[in-house]
């Protein structure tokens, strides 16, 4: 990246560009714009492959990570137990946790090749889904805190510590963690429904990442912070803190969560869906003008000049990369014209989110024709009539 940015800076300030092309602006440009095209391709190729590389040794980190946790709890039970002794529900914690390590460490094996433990959080896109991840948060939670009740309840001999153990399971005590758990569980099913009806209606556009990073649970697509999956991340962990507190304090029962921070679970969870729906829309022209340099007297549009496209939504989220920008595609009647890349030092004045510049080939017929930007995303405009000249 760094030795593209180089060549990129280099080409924009006009440095290696062959003495050949110098006399025609309109050859110059499109020979830089070939040369980054490659350079950018050759360095998407590398990303690619690192991304790849990346997840298929993420496996091991997960597992790791896993029984690292695994040996946290012991080393705290042990510290604890030093005053008041080991007891059964200490056993039944250490007896859960290693079953749920278990379990971890077999589908970490089995999905070695998508990310091992991160594989059923890990979307579509490449990216880490927040909803799946507090989905799978409150239901680890759900399968380690019946797994200490059931070992409590193998161990005990006294039926008043079963007729409690029992009691403990019941809906009464355990009505606000199970609406919680209910709820995030449909929200994560709802959101990857909705996610697929609107990506294949054009009213969202979706760019694969090259590797899943942490700040996708906190940032949209380009990776700008998100108020939704923020303040949804962020409620859910500290009601995860609290259920486990309370698990802590009373083993022999289901966490109890409040319904007041059950409540504001609820809200959170409808904040995050009604962010979720807001998002995208297509991309859309709102005109085209012929594009003039200083000194160029005014004139209608004719085949070989500039034009510039100009609307919204043109480049989706993620889709910055320079060899995402390289597929976009202007259909200017029946011809197709890649939109050349354009540097400036530090970046790119063509393509933008907000304006396109594209030669109108000599292909093109004269009279009136239709302009349509297809986005690196493969979505696709309104068409936008123009008339062409002769």
């Amino acid at each position: 990246m760094a030795a593209f940015a180089r060549r990129r800076d280099e080409l924009a300030s006009g440095q290696g560009v062959p003495a050949g092309l110098a006399h025609s602006s309109v050859a110059s440009r499109q020979w830089i714009s070939d040369e980054l095209t490659e350079s950018a391709r050759a360095v998407a190729d590398h990303g690619r492959a690192e991304g790849e590389a990346w997840v298929a040794r993420l496996w091991r980190r997960t597992l790791i990570a896993v029984w690292s946790a695994v040996g946290v709890l012991l080393l705290v039970e042990l510290l604890t137990a030093l005053g008041p002794g080991w007891t059964v529900p200490r056993t039944a914690g250490l007896v859960a946790a290693l079953a749920v390590g278990g379990g971890l460490s077999l589908a970490a094996w089995l999905h070695r090749a998508r990310g091992g433990v991160l594989a059923p959080v890990i979307g579509e896109d490449n990216r880490l889904s927040t909803s799946r991840t507090v989905a799978a948060a409150w239901v680890l939670l759900a399968v380690f805190a019946v797994l200490v009740l059931s070992v409590e309840l193998a161990a005990s001999s006294d039926t008043d510590r079963h007729a409690s153990l029992l009691d403990g399971l019941g809906l009464r005590r355990a009505s606000g963690v199970l609406t919680v758990l209910a709820l995030t569980c449909a929200v994560a099913v709802v959101v990857r429904r909705a996610v697929t009806v609107r990506v294949q209606g054009r009213r969202l556009q979706k760019v694969r990442a090259d590797r899943p990073h942490a700040a996708d649970l906190l940032t949209d697509d380009a990776g700008r912070g998100s108020f939704s999956d923020v303040q949804y991340a962020l409620v859910n962990a500290v009601a995860l803190v609290f259920a486990g507190v309370r698990l802590t304090r009373q083993p022999e029962r289901l966490p109890d969560l409040p319904w007041g921070l059950a409540l504001l679970v609820i809200v959170s969870i409808g904040t995050y869906l009604a962010g979720k729906y807001a998002e995208g829309g297509r991309p859309v022209v709102l005109s085209v003008v012929r594009a003039r340099e200083i000194g160029d007297l005014h004139a209608p549009i004719r085949t070989g000049d500039d034009i510039e496209i100009r609307g919204a939504g043109f480049m989706p989220p993620g889709a910055g990369a320079p060899d995402r920008l390289a597929r976009m595609v202007v259909r200017i009647g029946t011809v197709h014209v890649h939109v050349p890349l354009i540097p400036v030092p530090g970046g790119f004045a063509s393509p933008a989110d907000a304006a396109l510049t594209v030669p109108v080939p000599v292909e093109v017929e004269p009279g009136r024709v239709d302009v349509q930007v297809v986005t690196a995303a493969g979505v696709e405009t309104n068409r936008y009539p123009i008339d062409v000249v002769e």
